[in-house]
């Protein structure tokens, strides 16, 4: 039933909001129909009800009970929030080849895969701007910050650690080296941060990093393909990045966007120090002796 007392969210963005913050109280039908709208945006609002519960593993009715648990009156007018998305977003998929085995035009698949990656970026820019501030903010005031990515996501949570190390201390990375993970988590503190990138098909590993961040009492930063993953669900602040690409593989060239443009928030907020920091390792890089 629609409770109406509560109005329903006006756009996709407060709709997100909503059920990242309800996810854990809805029911198992209701969440995995929660996490394919979140994942898939523009399919929901392409597709009819019965393909996008079929699509999600869910029943249609699911899709009703979802929308009315959140205040509409039933799937169609959840729907146009997606629709009216999609009417104001760039189109943020490039043409997908069927296969890349058998293309045998690869300038104009290089082409695509370029037009992709800008693509992504200008999608991801207007998905994760307005988060920057406040994730740059929790990861200033932690005592220390630890960074984990693993499988495909790790080039982004390396750069992150390498370049964040360049003007903090203590910073360090989760590696799980060795099957080391469970011992590595032992460290996180309530004073502490964990920043945590990954995208689908979440790696174990990086579920298990969320959840023991949120046991430990750390905030959570998340960089991810989806505010309902593994890491975004319970995040203090998620900022998402698309990795559209008609390669096999997913894009993380905006993930890297994303990362670089924290740094540059976080390195706002030393208030020089962080330059200071920056210009000794410099000084001592150019050193011939390495002592000084």
């Amino acid at each position: 039933m629609v409770d109406p007392a509560k109005a329903p969210p006006a756009s996709v963005e407060a709709f997100i909001a909503q059920v990242r913050e309800r996810f854990t109280e809805l029911s198992p039908q209701l969440q995995a129909g929660a996490a394919y709208l979140l994942d898939f945006p523009d399919e929901v609002a392409i597709y009819s009800m019965r393909k996008v519960a079929e699509r999600a593993t869910v029943q249609p009715a699911s899709l009703v009970r979802l929308s009315q648990v959140f205040g509409f009156p039933g799937w169609n007018e959840l729907r146009s929030l997606f629709v009216a998305r999609m009417r104001t977003v760039p189109e943020i998929y490039a043409a997908k080849a069927e296969t890349l085995i058998d293309r045998a035009d690869t300038e104009t698949l290089m082409h695509e895969m370029f037009r992709a990656q800008r693509q992504n970026l200008q999608a991801t820019e207007a998905l994760s701007v307005a988060g920057l501030a406040n994730a740059a903010r929790l990861l200033h005031d932690a005592r220390h910050v630890h960074i984990a990515g693993f499988r495909g996501s790790f080039p982004v949570a390396f750069m992150l650690h390498y370049l964040y190390r360049q003007f903090r201390s203590s910073v360090s990375l989760v590696s799980a080296t060795g099957g080391t993970l469970e011992v590595e988590l032992r460290a996180l503190d309530p004073d502490d941060a964990v920043l945590a990138v990954s995208f689908a098909p979440y790696s174990s590993e990086a579920t298990q990093l969320a959840s023991a961040a949120r046991q430990a009492g750390c905030r959570l930063i998340a960089i991810a393909d989806s505010s309902a993953s593994s890491i975004g669900l319970g995040a203090d602040q998620t900022l998402l990045f698309t990795g559209s690409s008609p390669s096999i593989f997913p894009s993380i060239a905006a993930g890297v966007g994303v990362a670089e443009a924290l740094l540059a928030q976080l390195l706002t907020l030393d208030q020089g120090e962080g330059a200071r920091r920056i210009a000794r390792n410099e000084a001592r890089l150019r050193s011939p002796d390495p002592a000084h």
